[in-house]
């Protein structure tokens, strides 16, 4: 008689460190749980700082494979352009190399929309130091670099509802220009609902109409989709 086949073993989820590169921060945390670290960032901030900065915030962590949401367009799971408010040296930067381990490089608007994605079609707009945008449909990721289309003025989107907008015109003007943008976009682009989310969404009172607030943190939660979700592509 043969002998019964045995069940295959369940595959565990791997540790994921989630690594968020942002205009002022640069943020991380595991899939274990525990707390969010986080050191400073700027316009000066190039590739090697990151990873040097990441591997002394990381001492003591365990972690199998990493996930980085970095703020300009990738390709082949590496920076294709230098950043608009980082520094230089970015573009075909090897994060795997770098730090020794598997990782999942995507725009930063991606990972965090990726994040609080519910299905459906989902426009993501960040307000931060600038302004991030991706869009997911049925499961399928696209990061947008919408910031710099022209808008007014000569000036782009990001020249509008980014900080430096912000802080030129005012936070009453600000966010009339928040909801005249996301209107806009939701006119050109037909998705089902807006999450709007960034440093900066806290500044909003009211939301314009079919969005919702997104939340910084679920950028981490974006990551470690990326190791998890066998639905989703990128």
């Amino acid at each position: 008689m043969a002998k019964a086949a045995k069940p295959a073993a369940a595959t565990k989820d791997p540790i994921v460190l989630t690594i968020d590169v942002g205009g002022s921060h640069v943020k991380i945390l595991t899939s274990a749980g525990g707390e969010m670290r986080r050191t400073d960032s700027g316009p000066s901030l190039t590739p090697q700082q990151v990873v040097a900065s990441v591997t002394k915030l990381a001492e003591g962590l365990d972690y199998d494979v990493i996930s980085m949401g970095y703020p300009g367009p990738v390709r082949d799971n590496k920076p294709s352009l230098d950043p608009f408010n980082l520094g230089k040296g970015w573009n075909g930067y090897d994060f795997t190399a770098a730090f020794g381990k598997p990782v999942k490089l995507v725009n930063d608007a991606l990972m965090q929309a990726i994040g609080s994605y519910d299905g459906g079609r989902m426009l993501f707009l960040g307000l931060g130091t600038g302004l991030g945008a991706a869009m997911i449909i049925n499961n399928v990721g696209q990061p947008m670099e919408l910031a710099h289309l022209p808008y007014k003025k000569g000036e782009s989107f990001e020249d509008y509802v980014g900080e430096r907008g912000l802080v030129k015109r005012g936070k009453k003007k600000w966010r009339k220009y928040v909801f005249d943008v996301v209107d806009r976009l939701r006119a050109a682009l037909q998705p089902d609902y807006v999450v709007i989310g960034g440093g900066n969404v806290d500044k909003l009172d009211e939301l314009p109409e079919k969005s919702r607030r997104g939340d910084n943190t679920r950028a981490f939660e974006g990551g470690f989709r990326l190791w998890r979700d066998k639905a989703l592509i990128i």
